[in-house]
């Protein structure tokens, strides 16, 4: 059975005898809209929990517009969001200096100059203001205050002092938070590393047993976490793997972004009858295997299909190694994945949450990473380097006799849910 994965920008290709392969794990696809503008568009006339966008700002007449969009690291088709969505702020009476573009990139790496041209268009950039948040930067965040939570939440000024807030994001499973999208604009997206790490704690305890979305208590914190920032207008997307849209979701904070993620939710989380002895997952190719830190959701993805004892084989090109410097020391301090396990309980921080998310799974699960990461760099991750998959797969016919497998060549999106 000739099977091929995504990797980085190419593809990798490889044999595994069909008959001892429970499932090809694929998201229930949908179409791509024919006409994505003119939908967009309709979106934007129709939303859904508001007014539609012109209205909005006709009433309001904001002199400030702050839209946050995705960094290089969540797949965003900006040539369909943008275009209506300036075409409504413009034919408001809005300028080009009135408006600016805020990139959500949580605790990530701002962008660079190229960054922006490569995910925005080198003529909106020109054009318009773009800034990257900068989670440590304290002279650019200000507190908003406290939630229901206690959490104190410190965010971009210039998402508090917009005079009309816009977020866009595109809705996908999360490993913890449950979907990407909507309030994740605000926090993490665009909120101080203490704000974050406070948020993103809880996952230490919800990992293992997600609840339901409207149950989950990281989730429900940022969505009031965007409401006191004062989120006024939301654009999201669900989109295929082809990243093609296939739904398009416009309006009120909560209400628009749960029907997406109902969407999603249909999409993405695909059933399986059992758990297979060996998994053998891509993260989806660039920029989803961009560096291990963004890798890792296709192995907590994996994780889902694979006994215990079981391996998997993960494949992900992470070009740009790591992805994190945390996340990278509190790796390399460690000697085994317990220690990360305890190390996480004692002192969360941003960075070494990610070092948990994939000691949790060496701890029991033997891992293989077809990467560009050399032998010591894959060793310190708690996992066996391997240069192919075929290799990796006469390593496990040894290993386990007779092996079963599940194939994931949408790592990141599939969620494999086991059928009651």
């Amino acid at each position: 059975m000739l099977t091929q994965m995504r990797y980085g920008r190419s593809e990798i290709s490889f044999d595994v005898d069909q008959h001892r392969v429970i499932k090809t794990l694929w998201p229930n696809e949908r179409p791509g809209k024919l006409d994505p503008l003119n939908a967009v568009r309709e979106a934007l006339k129709t939303p859904i929990g508001t007014p539609s966008l012109a209205d909005m700002l006709e009433a309001r007449k904001p002199q400030n517009v702050v839209i946050i969009v995705n960094d290089i690291t969540r797949p965003t088709p900006y040539e369909f969001l943008l275009p209506p969505l300036l075409e409504v702020l413009h034919g408001s009476g809005l300028k080009d200096d009135q408006i600016t573009f805020l990139t959500a990139t949580g605790i990530h790496d701002p962008h660079t100059r190229e960054q922006d041209e490569e995910v925005y268009g080198k003529n909106l950039v020109n054009k318009y203001r773009f800034l990257s948040h900068k989670a440590d930067d304290t002279s650019s965040l200000v507190e908003v205050g406290d939630l229901s939570t206690g959490l104190k939440l410190k965010v971009n000024k210039l998402a508090v002092e917009a005079d009309f807030l816009i977020t866009l994001g595109v809705i996908m499973p999360h490993y913890f938070a449950g979907f990407s999208g909507g309030r994740k604009s605000i926090l993490p997206g665009v909120a101080g590393r203490e704000s974050i790490e406070k948020n993103h704690s809880r996952m230490v305890y919800l990992m293992d047993d997600l609840p339901p979305i409207k149950q989950n208590p990281v989730s429900l914190e940022m969505i009031e976490a965007a409401r006191l920032v004062g989120v006024d207008f939301i654009l999201n997307v669900v989109t295929n793997s082809k990243k093609e849209i296939v739904e398009i979701v416009a309006g009120d904070l909560e209400e628009a972004w749960y029907k997406g993620v109902s969407v999603s939710s249909d999409m993405y989380e695909v059933p399986i009858p059992q758990k297979a002895d060996v998994a053998i997952a891509s993260a989806g190719g660039f920029p989803r295997d961009i560096n291990v830190y963004q890798a890792q959701k296709a192995l907590d993805h994996a994780d889902k299909a694979t006994k215990p004892g079981g391996t998997i084989i993960l494949v992900a090109e992470c070009s740009q190694g790591y992805g994190e410097k945390v996340f990278e020391e509190w790796m390399l301090e460690a000697k085994t994945p317990n220690d990360v396990i305890e190390r996480i309980k004692k002192n969360f921080v941003m960075g070494g949450h990610k070092a948990y998310g994939i000691c949790k799974v060496a701890a029991e699960k033997e891992i293989i990473l077809i990467s560009s990461l050399s032998e010591e760099k894959t060793e310190e991750l708690f996992m066996r380097k391997m240069t192919s998959i075929d290799e990796a797969i006469k390593y496990v016919e040894k290993k386990h006799e007779r092996p079963s497998y599940i194939l994931m060549p949408q790592g990141s999106l599939t969620v494999p849910v086991l059928s009651s």
